[in-house]
């Protein structure tokens, strides 16, 4: 049992080896920082999440919107909430009004926490809000704030969400099976959804029982950790004399 539950109390834990196999930092991303360059045991990374939607030009515009009011507004502080919107250049004349309205306008009629847009230069082109930094695209609100790029296709999309994203939960809303198969194979996260909310990356949601973290590294285990993910093996090997 660690009594000191202080930062100085952490290091000791982050240090302690032969006492901690492994260690599952859950927190921010200064507790995650603070594990990855102090730690002396085993770390899993877990939690920070830039999540993308990629809305593609071969989108159902309706539900991309209950998509991306789901993925942004059910729960803005957890870490599978979408951060970053991405639109492609073909349908975004007509689809950034419609979120505008969605996510601003009809929230705020409605008694609700208006969602803050933050655009890149193209958005805000065609619709009101405010211009979006170099950091906004990087950084993990946990609040109504969504950034929202133009691009122009599901390859320039994908090349977005590699500079970008911390490898957690990204999706494509698209009826373009080649599109879909493209940002499947292409996007390096731990999860990767196609016409649905990226806040169905948790462990109960997965069928894993209890989460433990979701684990945006790769080894060993990535993505939802329930027990399963948290279990290792031995070998036990039985002889009557065998030698090699």
């Amino acid at each position: 049992m660690l009594e000191d539950v202080t930062r100085a109390g952490a290091n000791e834990l982050m240090t302690a080896v032969d006492y901690v196999d492994l260690l599952i930092p859950r927190g921010g991303a200064g507790l995650i920082r603070a594990c990855v360059e102090n730690a002396k045991v085993p770390c899993i990374q877990t939690g920070t999440g830039i999540c993308h939607i990629y809305v593609d030009s071969k989108a159902d515009l309706e539900m991309a919107l209950d998509i991306l009011e789901n993925a942004k507004t059910s729960r803005p502080s957890v870490c599978n909430a979408a951060e970053v919107c991405l639109v492609s250049r073909a349908v975004a004349k007509e689809f950034l009004p419609r979120l505008e309205k969605r996510l601003c306008a009809d929230r705020a009629n409605a008694g609700k926490t208006p969602v803050e847009l933050r655009l890149d230069g193209e958005a805000a082109a065609i619709i009101d809000g405010k211009t979006a930094t170099a950091d906004d695209f990087d950084t993990e609100f946990l609040d109504y704030v969504l950034a929202v790029a133009v691009v122009e296709d599901v390859k320039d999309a994908v090349a977005h969400v590699a500079r970008h994203s911390t490898h957690h939960s990204e999706s494509i809303v698209t009826a373009d099976a080649e599109a879909a198969a493209f940002f499947t194979a292409a996007v390096d996260s731990a999860a990767v959804y196609v016409n649905a909310s990226t806040r169905f990356t948790d462990g109960g949601e997965f069928g894993l029982g209890c989460e433990i973290g979701i684990s945006t590294q790769k080894l060993h285990a990535r993505g939802p950790m329930g027990l399963r993910e948290l279990t290792t093996y031995k070998y036990v090997i039985s002889g009557n004399g065998q030698i090699r």
